[in-house]
């Protein structure tokens, strides 16, 4: 099967900017190919930008996985070929879903059974650490009916100036009643091309809290998938970012409401500075048979240089006639009035920066439930504004 996916990947077209999704995002003069994994003989651990009392922890590099803590009563452990739920939501039906698909050998399964409830969040750090190296990372999450967890993956590299491929998968089925907390933190040395595909399945009742934080990395790809697959069922996406230097930040959002009485609410919030570019793209897809859908998108983009660049791009496509579909994109400089006001009062323009941005943010940090990501994100962004 490995040999007939890695035939895949190498027959499927490599993205240009002709193609409709890849049309902000050029990736002349990157080989994915000529990236190695060879180096790497120990499991590497790098700077973490939250510190969390986890019941299970995982750590993972181009050496392997290291099951630090498991939590009684559920599975956290390697993931296998052979389990039914692989590839079932991201399969290889795209370029960089299909190398991932191919070449990955270091995943993780969490699956929580039905009524469990885990108090503390689970855990799994992944690091690139190889210098010209690849990580390919899968990651499967299952809940049960009527379970209750958060899983948090934060993606890193050893060295701010290593330069590398990480190219990641993340599927997520929640099933009837059960409540999962998803958080990605994606903090990779701006060397790394990043390229992820992240798809979930919400079934009926069930509920999905997601929040993605995007500061590293140095150009690639985010595809973030929510499937309304039951009645009932609810998803939420928060989604903060900051880039600077030339970095290039892509977000591909996709919301489809395949059931009746359901409901999704994406909100993205980016800072740029310097000459660094964004790119989101939103689409919320409403099915024949998806009556009372309740669906809302945003991004909304602050620009701290004259020569920074964003783009947004909401799209519906909505084949009911009973729904509520609502979008909004906006860009815009920091105001100089408040700049103005807030250095007159004695602070630095540094200083004054980093509460106009924290304030920008606010609105999408209270949005996220657990405090010690919500105070992380909230410290990673205004870090990124320089000292005086």
């Amino acid at each position: 099967m490995r040999t007939e996916l890695l035939e895949r990947y190498e027959v499927l077209p490599f993205p240009t900017k002709s193609d409709e999704h890849w049309r902000f995002t050029d990736l002349t003069g990157f080989d994915p190919d000529s990236f190695s994994a060879n180096g790497s003989t120990e499991i590497a651990s790098p700077d973490t930008l939250l510190e969390i009392d986890a019941a299970g922890i995982a750590v993972v590099s181009e050496a392997g996985i290291r099951i630090e803590r498991a939590a009684e009563g559920i599975r956290f452990e390697p993931l296998t070929d052979e389990h039914p739920l692989l590839y079932s939501l991201v399969g290889s039906d795209e370029k960089f879903a299909a190398h991932n698909a191919a070449l990955w050998q270091h995943g993780l399964l969490v699956h929580v059974p039905k009524g469990v409830v885990v108090e503390k969040p689970l855990y799994v750090r992944i690091a690139n650490a190889v210098e010209g190296g690849s990580l390919f990372w899968r990651l499967l999450i299952v809940a049960e009916p009527e379970s209750r967890f958060t899983v948090i993956e934060e993606y890193a590299s050893t060295s701010p100036d290593l330069s590398g491929y990480s190219n990641a998968a993340v599927e997520i089925v929640v099933e009837q009643g059960a409540k999962v907390e998803y958080v990605s933190l994606q903090n990779l040395s701006q060397g790394t091309f990043h390229f992820a595909s992240q798809h979930a399945k919400v079934g009926r009742d069930a509920e999905l809290d997601w929040v993605t934080g995007g500061f590293g990395s140095g150009k690639g790809k985010v595809r973030i998938q929510n499937d309304l697959a039951g009645p009932g069922a609810t998803s939420r996406v928060t989604g903060a970012y900051f880039a600077d230097a030339k970095q290039h930040l892509d977000f591909d959002t996709f919301q489809e409401h395949i059931a009746p009485n359901t409901t999704s609410d994406f909100a993205f919030k980016g800072a740029l500075r310097d000459e660094a570019t964004a790119v989101w793209r939103g689409m919320i897809r409403v099915e024949e048979g998806a009556q009372k859908t309740n669906a809302y998108q945003e991004n909304r983009n602050l620009l701290l240089s004259k020569t920074a660049h964003a783009d947004s791009i909401p799209g519906l496509e909505i084949m009911a006639n009973d729904v509520r579909c609502t979008h909004g994109a906006t860009l815009g400089q920091v105001d100089r009035e408040q700049l103005f006001y807030l250095m007159t009062r004695g602070l630095s323009r540094q200083e004054a920066e980093r509460m106009i941005v924290r304030g920008f943010f606010q609105d999408v940090l209270d949005r996220v439930e657990l405090e010690p990501v919500r105070e992380a994100l909230g410290a990673a962004l205004e870090a990124r504004i320089p000292q005086a």
